[in-house]
């Protein structure tokens, strides 16, 4: 067999354009009409969500690159022009696919069921006039337009916000005529309104806000004749521009940064796709943009608010099926969690089982007179967090509370600012990780006096300390008091909050220091099992796989004979299917109800019978291996991990109906059951956990 150079880009993917892809499946969720109407379209607005935090980071970093004349190339050897003018035709194709799925599917599957989005043409009388009424007392009091004279100059644009460029004719009270004017949505108000029943001839009729405005503009320029209005939104560079080695003050160099994120570099324009080519020219030249930065749609610019729909209607039928979380046997007997811990550890996986226990976890340990001391890592916990609350309460009856809170966890910065804010004020000690490294790790150690002992608890997860994702992303979280695990994780801690070098760690593997060297350590004795004529599994199931020496160790070990499955939600740069190279591998990519979230490795170890299980905070991407503190953990207690291994692995590898599978070109291809049986992971974990 040829040597082959496990190096040449050819055999990398480009992350950016992975990341494409997957929004291309989510749009697919869309249009799968097995899916429940409201979901379709819940999913048509996540699409539309991400590819706006796309262009806010990846499209922005790019461009970035470009201004400065960068010649840097990732594995796959693409320069950042290259990968931005194939980002932007793939972009405009997903942005097209979004507003046909809309128009052609999701609309008139709605107003078979119902439920309307109301365009101008169809108000009926009494219609127009509760929407002109709604107008008048809601809306106008709130719109300040702008006229463009050189008194008025071209407004500042706010990130992703809803606006109107209007056309106009005649000369004001002021004998001005400049023929132009810019009107701002208010973000105070809904983009979905609500008509109400006695207005309306169906059960669930909705209108936009920029139909109610369009409707109307012609009342805020009286005695001028309106040519048009047209609907556009600017989408920013959202990436903060943080020095690390250049400030004295983390919170304060991100409180000043923060704004700037509302008026930064612009990265695309979205307006109407009836928008004159004149106004469409002046608006890109406002905002030093160029013609294909340009994205017209047949709808509204705002796509994502539509997800207001699937709250405003209550139809159970046209969502999916609700469920009970499952609560863990062995806390049903016994709610103190402490004691039962002495029986073994919990293994939880969200949201099949219930987030309830981590927080009750907390709440227990805040009023139990033998606790002395808590630490945690927060990285996202949403608003009114349960979890915070029950920090608070510890610090409050004079527990040592301690929190490591990643104050650049993107687009929560703002919310962990003020996080931080709370808990000192009640007497908790508030670190911000480690300058240059984000904290992305999932801990909190307990520790708790008793007798003449004092005993660690800990808690690591694979994703955050937030109980509403808790419900709709996939995670496993681990309770444990074994004693090993619970002196890693004080060593991680005294790491975080102090100085000094790293401990070495028993059973935790950790990044940026032990778990990249981990990984490729567990690759290498697969290789040599199979060299040896022993079994040798690899199954890994992450969201994203960007790291080129992971990559070519994997590559290697298919190389090498052996049997490599992937479960990989997102990204991958990885090429499957290429001869004498990744013939052995096999990327799979579910995408269903559930986000998929966990982390999860998976060795062989050589057949016998000790496989090795670890689930973790980190994916294979090279910032999380090298740039950030992540936590990865062995499931050591045996049916512990079969049952892991079971449903958390092979469930996936057996689904046949929202898996899709890796083709060594890039692009993805859904599997079918065909005449087999139809297998759904999620499916499936649902009915083994919960109560339907």
């Amino acid at each position: 067999m040829d040597i082959v150079d496990l190096k040449d880009p050819a055999l990398y993917i480009n992350r950016e354009l992975s990341l494409l892809e997957f929004n291309r499946r989510v749009i697919e969720q869309a249009k799968d009409e097995t899916v429940p109407l409201l979901e379709r379209l819940r999913f048509l607005c996540i699409a539309s969500t991400n590819l706006d935090e796309f262009f806010e980071i990846r499209v922005a970093g790019l461009k970035q690159q470009i201004k400065l004349a960068s010649m840097q190339t990732g594995p796959d050897n693409l320069s950042p022009t290259e990968v931005l003018s194939r980002v932007s035709e793939t972009a405009h194709q997903l942005v097209l696919e979004q507003y046909s799925v809309w128009n052609s599917m999701i609309i008139p599957a709605l107003a078979k069921d119902k439920i309307r989005l109301l365009r101008r043409s169809q108000w009926k009388l009494q219609t127009s006039r509760w929407i002109h009424r709604y107008f008048k007392e809601e809306v106008l009091p709130v719109l300040s337009p702008i006229g463009l004279d050189p008194a008025h100059p071209f407004p500042k644009v706010l990130n992703k916000n809803l606006y109107f460029i209007i056309s106009l004719e005649g000369k004001d009270a002021f004998g001005r005529d400049s023929g132009m004017a810019i009107v701002q949505a208010p973000r105070s108000l809904p983009r979905v309104v609500a008509i109400p029943t006695r207005f309306s001839d169906e059960n669930h009729d909705f209108v936009m806000l920029s139909s109610i405005i369009h409707a109307h503009v012609t009342d805020l320029f009286p005695g001028m004749n309106v040519i048009g209005c047209y609907q556009f939104k600017v989408t920013r560079n959202s990436d903060l521009l943080i020095d690390d080695d250049e400030i004295d003050d983390l919170l304060r160099a991100l409180e000043g940064e923060l704004p700037s994120r509302r008026f930064s570099d612009a990265v695309r324009l979205e307006v109407a796709d009836n928008c004159p080519d004149l106004l469409s020219s002046f608006l890109l030249q406002k905002f030093e943009l160029q013609s294909n930065d340009l994205y017209r749609v047949t709808g509204p610019v705002n796509l994502n608010r539509l997800h207001a729909i699937c709250d405003l209607v209550d139809r159970p039928e046209l969502k999916f099926v609700g469920f009970t979380p499952n609560i863990p046997k062995r806390l049903v007997k016994n709610t103190n969690i402490f004691d039962a811990l002495h029986n073994g550890d919990i293994l939880l996986y969200h949201p099949y089982q219930s987030f309830a226990p981590v927080i009750d976890f907390l709440r227990q340990a805040a009023v139990d007179p033998g606790v002395l001391s808590i630490k945690q890592t927060l990285y996202r916990t949403g608003i009114d967090s349960a979890i915070v609350e029950a920090l608070k309460v510890a610090a409050r009856a004079g527990k040592e509370v301690t929190v490591v809170i990643e104050l650049r966890a993107r687009f929560d910065e703002e919310a962990n600012i003020g996080l931080a804010s709370e808990l000192q004020q009640v007497g908790a000690h508030v670190v911000y990780g480690v300058v240059n490294y984000k904290t992305h790790s999932k801990m909190i150690l307990v520790v708790r006096r008793e007798g003449r002992t004092l005993r660690r608890y800990v808690h690591l997860g694979t994703g955050n300390y937030h109980a509403r994702t808790a419900r709709l992303y996939t995670d496993y979280g681990l309770l444990t008091c074994d004693k090993a695990i619970g002196e890693d994780v004080n060593k991680l801690f005294h790491q975080l909050t102090g100085l000094g070098r790293a401990g070495k760690l028993k059973k935790l593997l950790q990044s940026p220091f032990t778990l990249h060297k981990g990984i490729l350590s567990y690759i290498d004795k697969e290789i040599n099992a199979a060299g040896a004529g022993k079994k040798a599994w690899i199954i890994a199931k992450m969201n994203a796989l960007v790291d080129p020496e992971i990559i070519a160790a994997l590559y290697k070990a298919s190389q090498a004979g052996v049997k490599i499955d992937l479960i990989i939600r997102g990204i991958c740069c990885l090429r499957p299917g290429v001869k004498n190279v990744s013939e052995n591998i096999n990327v799979r990519s579910i995408v269903g109800r559930f986000l998929e979230h966990t982390r999860v490795y998976y060795f062989q170890n050589g057949g016998n019978d000790e496989e090795l299980v670890f689930c973790s905070s980190a994916d294979w991407m090279t910032r999380n291996l090298h740039h950030r503190v992540e936590v990865c953990f062995p499931i050591e207690e045996k049916r512990t991990s079969d049952t892991v291994i079971e449903y958390g692995l092979l469930s996936y590898l057996s689904d046949n109906t929202q898996a899709w599978l890796l083709q060594s070109d890039g692009s993805y291809k859904r599997l079918k059951p065909g005449t087999s049986k139809p297998r759904s992971a999620q499916q499936l974990i649902l009915e083994h956990y919960c109560d339907l």
